[in-house]
C-alpha cells in the first residue's frame, strides 16, 4: 500500500472508494499510510442497496444483474469517481462466504472488484474467488488484489 500511495502522490492522482463487503478495509489501509490525505478524496461504505442507490448506483442494474455482480461493482466505481471528481473510483461488492437473506443470489465466496479510470473512461475488473476462511483474511485477500491491480494501472 505504501508504494501505491507514493505512486498516486507522484502522479498527482486521487482515488475514492465505494465498498460494500469490505466495509471500508481498502480505505482504512490507504489512510494508514502517511500523506494518504494527498490522494484519498472520499470513501463510502454502502452495505445496503438503498445507500448504493443514494450514492449513484443505478437501481435498474441492481434489479437486472443483482447487487453481487461485476455490473454493479463497475457502476459503484464510476459513481464514486464522478461524485468526488477523483481520478480513480473503486467499487467492491460480493459475499464473504455468508448467505444474504436480503439478496439471496450469487455465489457466497465471490467478490467483484472494479477500478474506474475517469480520465480514460476505462474499467479494470476482477472477479475474486475467495480462498481464505475468516472475514479478516478475506478482506486482506481483496486488498491484495486491489493493490496489485492499482500498481499495474499506475506503472
Amino acid at each position: 500500500m505504501e508504494e501505491l500511495v507514493k505512486l498516486l502522490i507522484e502522479k498527482e492522482r486521487t482515488i475514492s472508494t465505494m465498498e460494500s463487503c469490505t466495509g471500508g478495509a481498502i480505505v482504512n489501509d490507504i489512510t494508514s499510510i502517511p500523506d494518504a490525505s494527498k490522494v484519498i478524496k472520499f470513501s463510502a461504505v454502502t452495505y445496503s442497496n438503498e445507500y448504493k442507490i443514494k450514492m449513484g448506483v443505478c437501481e435498474e442494474l441492481i434489479n437486472k444483474y443483482t447487487v453481487y455482480s461485476m455490473e454493479v461493482a463497475r457502476n459503484m466505481a464510476k459513481a464514486i469517481s464522478l461524485f468526488t471528481d477523483s481520478n480513480y473510483g473503486v467499487g467492491v461488492t460480493g459475499k464473504l462466504k455468508k448467505f444474504d437473506d436480503n439478496n439471496p443470489f450469487g455465489e457466497d465466496d465471490v467478490v467483484y472488484l472494479s477500478i474506474y479510470d475517469r480520465e480514460h473512461n476505462l474499467y479494470f475488473n476482477e472477479k475474486i474467488k475467495l480462498n481464505t476462511n475468516t472475514r479478516g483474511e478475506m478482506k486482506k485477500e481483496i486488498i491484495h488484489h486491489f493493490v496489485d491491480k492499482m500498481l499495474n494501472i499506475l506503472k
